[in-house]
């Protein structure tokens, strides 16, 4: 199944659950449908930062593209109920249209089972993709958003990096041992 929400009026992501046992959806909608995706944090994180580097990169080979300010209403960068995730992303892309002056964040699903049947078989696996397309805008906002809402979540360790559980830490870097 491929779907194209074209174009795509609000795109978002948003984080239900405690810190620690958060659950990241991507979702986008259109005036007649809603698309929710499930994302796991740590491509959420990237593809923040990976729109960053792609706007940067569409500013130099087109200098005269306004620059986007990614400003968001936290309220309204909620995601709307009822959550029913359509697949959880496996690969996230971008791309941009330079004649409709539309951005595209492109998620392709993650087939984990069909992978490794297909790499017995050599057949190639189809997997549902969806395309977002939106503004640059809309882009930069969702990158801004997307990295407060991650790091709204469990401390970071300043010693081990790791995220700090609420019930206490284990820090390896405090075992007891100390070099000289």
């Amino acid at each position: 199944m491929e779907n194209n929400l074209n174009p795509c009026q609000h795109l978002t992501a948003d984080a239900i659950g405690k810190p620690g046992q958060r659950v990241f959806y991507l979702q986008g909608w259109t005036n007649t449908q809603t698309i929710t995706l499930i994302i796991e944090k740590v491509q959420l994180q990237t593809l923040a930062i990976g729109i960053f580097s792609f706007l940067d990169e569409l500013q130099t080979r087109h200098p005269e593209l306004e620059i986007p300010g990614g400003k968001y209403s936290e309220s309204t960068m909620r995601i709307i109920p009822p959550v029913d995730p359509l697949f959880r992303v496996g690969e996230i892309g971008l791309a941009y249209d330079r004649e409709n002056e539309q951005a595209c964040l492109i998620a392709r699903e993650i087939v984990m089972e069909a992978n490794a049947l297909a790499e017995e078989t050599d057949q190639e696996v189809e997997t549902n993709v969806i395309r977002f397309w939106c503004s640059r805008e809309q882009l930069k906002s969702l990158a801004n958003w997307s990295l407060e809402l991650v790091q709204r979540g469990r401390p970071i360790c300043p010693l081990c990096n790791e995220p700090i559980e609420p019930s206490g830490h284990f820090c390896p870097k405090k075992n007891g041992h100390e070099k000289h």
